[in-house]
């Protein structure tokens, strides 16, 4: 499990053995069942969360209890509660995998630990939060711009095998369209191929 990290650590940064060796040492891999949570709300978020197969939901519910997907994340990404993680305060979100999946974690010392004396992963860190960040004023402008069609190609293109994987109504809440707008849009683009 640890080698898929490995590659993926190597694309975005020139590292050592010895230096991946520790990395790996202060790392524990894990196994989670489908529909098990891995972060409830009102718990902090203390780990660095790499997915190495699988998938997972961060989401959180809304005063009428209606259940909201933030994003998702899989195979080659992370999942994390940032807010939580960075302000030791109890998560508003809840995590969960939505299929049977595999995960690299690190405390969230172990990892400042090897973020503080590793240049490699200092920077990958900074690349990584960079990323996320663009990433994230996309979904925003995308949320507050484009039309539900929009929306869903955009999705696709993100998440190209999430389909698969999670119910159309989860799909729909992180596009922030009804559950009836998405069944409806995905039967117009089914017509046309």
């Amino acid at each position: 499990m640890f080698e898929v990290f490995e590659k993926y650590l190597r694309g975005w940064v020139e590292i050592t053995d010895e230096e991946m060796e520790r990395i790996r040492l202060a790392s524990t891999e894990r196994s989670i069942r489908k529909w098990q949570s891995i972060l409830h709300d009102g718990e902090v978020w203390r780990i660095a969360c790499f997915i190495t197969s699988g998938c997972f939901r961060l989401y959180r519910f809304g005063k009428d209890g209606t259940d909201h997907t933030a994003r998702f994340g899989v195979e080659n990404w992370w999942i994390s509660d940032q807010e939580s993680y960075n302000h030791e305060t109890p998560s508003d979100y809840n995590i969960e995998a939505l299929a049977a999946s595999k995960v690299i974690i690190w405390t969230k010392e172990s990892w400042e630990e090897l973020r503080n004396t590793i240049p490699a992963v200092k920077l990958f860190n900074e690349r990584l939060l960079a990323r996320a960040f663009e990433t994230s004023q996309q979904r925003i402008f995308s949320l507050i711009s484009s039309s539900a069609e929009e929306k869903y190609l955009e999705f696709q293109k993100t998440y190209p095998s999430v389909f698969n994987k999670v119910p159309l109504h989860m799909v729909a809440s992180y596009l922030g369209i009804s559950r009836e707008t998405l069944s409806r849009i995905r039967k117009d683009f089914t017509k046309r191929k």
